[in-house]
This record gives C-alpha cells, sequence and structure tokens, in this order.
C-alpha cells in the first residue's frame, strides 16, 4: 500500500483529499501545517508528498527545500497561485509536479499515480559509467554521481537522467520527454522540462552556460553525451 502524506491547512481541502485517496487504497497521513508536515514525514516516510505552498508557519517552497536537502521522494504541489511563474518557481525549488486550486479528485489522483507510476516501475540494475568517465547513475539506489560525488536530484531530474542514460545521443524533444517522465499530459506542459534540464546542468555540467553532456538540439529538443569527445 502507497502512502501519501498531505501538508494541507485548510480543513476542507485536507479532508476531501484524504479521503478520495484513502478510498482509492492509499494509507494517507494529513499535517495542517509545515512543522507538524516535517514531524510526519520524518516518521511516515510517504512515497509522495503532496504540499499546499501557503502553510501557517512555513512557505511551502522553504518545506519543499529542506525535504529535498535528504529526499527524492515525488513531490506535489498544489496552490491557489496559477501564475506561470510560480509554478515555474515551485519546479525550481524541486516539486516535481504542480497542481492549481480548484482541481478535480479525479485529476488529483492521477497525478499521484503517475508520479507513483514513475517511482515504482522501472527495473534495478546499476549502471556504472567506464573509468575515467565522470557521471555515474546508480539505479538501485537512486543516486546520481558526479566526479565520485553524490549530486541531489529531485524525482523528475533523476527520471530525465535514467531515460537519458538508457538512450545516449537519441534526442528527445520537450513533449517526448515530458510524456516519458510524467506518463500524462500535465499542466505545466514543456516549460518544465527546461527547468529541470537547467537544473541538471547546474550539478552536471563544469560549465552550465556551455554544456558538454546535455545538448541543446535547436528546434527539437535535447541529447545526452556521457562521453562529449565522442559526439
Amino acid at each position: 500500500m502507497s502512502k501519501i502524506l498531505i501538508i494541507e491547512d485548510d480543513l476542507s481541502i485536507g479532508e476531501m483529499m484524504t479521503m478520495y485517496l484513502y478510498e482509492e487504497g492509499y494509507e494517507v497521513k494529513r499535517a495542517e501545517n509545515g512543522t507538524q508536515g516535517e514531524q510526519i514525514f520524518q516518521t511516515f516516510i510517504p512515497d509522495v508528498v503532496v504540499l499546499d505552498i501557503m502553510l501557517p508557519d512555513i512557505d511551502g517552497m522553504k518545506l519543499c527545500s529542506i525535504f529535498r536537502t535528504g529526499s527524492t521522494v515525488p513531490i506535489l504541489m498544489v496552490s491557489a497561485k496559477s501564475e506561470v511563474t510560480d509554478r515555474v518557481r515551485g519546479l525550481q525549488t524541486g516539486a516535481d509536479d504542480y497542481l492549481c486550486k480548484p482541481f478535480s479528485m479525479r485529476e488529483f489522483a492521477a497525478r499521484i499515480q503517475a508520479l507513483l507510476r514513475r517511482s515504482q516501475s522501472f527495473p534495478t540494475p546499476v549502471h556504472e559509467t567506464p573509468a575515467g568517465h565522470p557521471i555515474r547513475l546508480d539505479f538501485e539506489k537512486r543516486c546520481l554521481y558526479v566526479n565520485n560525488k553524490v549530486v541531489e536530484t529531485t524525482f523528475s531530474e533523476f527520471e530525465i537522467m535514467r531515460l537519458f542514460w538508457q538512450n545516449e545521443g537519441r534526442v528527445y524533444s520537450r513533449e517526448e520527454l515530458l510524456n516519458k517522465v510524467r506518463g500524462f499530459d500535465t499542466y505545466v506542459t514543456e516549460r518544465a522540462i527546461d527547468v529541470h534540464i537547467a537544473n541538471l546542468r547546474k550539478k552536471i555540467e563544469a560549465d552550465p552556460k556551455d554544456p558538454k553532456h546535455i545538448k541543446t538540439v535547436w528546434g527539437v529538443g535535447y541529447k545526452f553525451l556521457p562521453d562529449p569527445s565522442l559526439s
């Protein structure tokens, strides 16, 4: 049974989400503020976190960053803020998806299912790079290594790297990456992929402004080269 942590201070919305997911067969716990949410997070070990941005005691963006310092758990942000800048900021902070209020419970559940599907559906072999290569992925531990040091990634960032790694040199459009990583058409569409790519470049490239591994194919999308000298 998958475990969902909902951090939502609005009583009616929080109870509605909790009840709906419970009836869908999930184990659900809900926190009414950020402090309580952080405490439950440590003991409950959720498979997905649903995080409201506007909490009474701590900004949801900040709480998302706190979770990201030690976990790659999928995070679905929910908010009444629907501006593109708010959605992009949420993704940059480390969220994997962003759902604007008001929303239907069916769409809410679909987002949860998609995040779970992506986190559970892949085989778990360890993929090593040849000696001397700076980048390495460990699928079983869900770890990305750069120069033998662990680099923290969000759920979506790791899945993008996994897809790139399994298909090195293949060019993916933004739409293809979105469909592969998300599993369905999300509200934040192609701009989300640009944000994730920019974040990954900051983490794996010596010079993110002149990337050698994650290359832009103008007018098409992106491709990954573990060894740029072979391009």
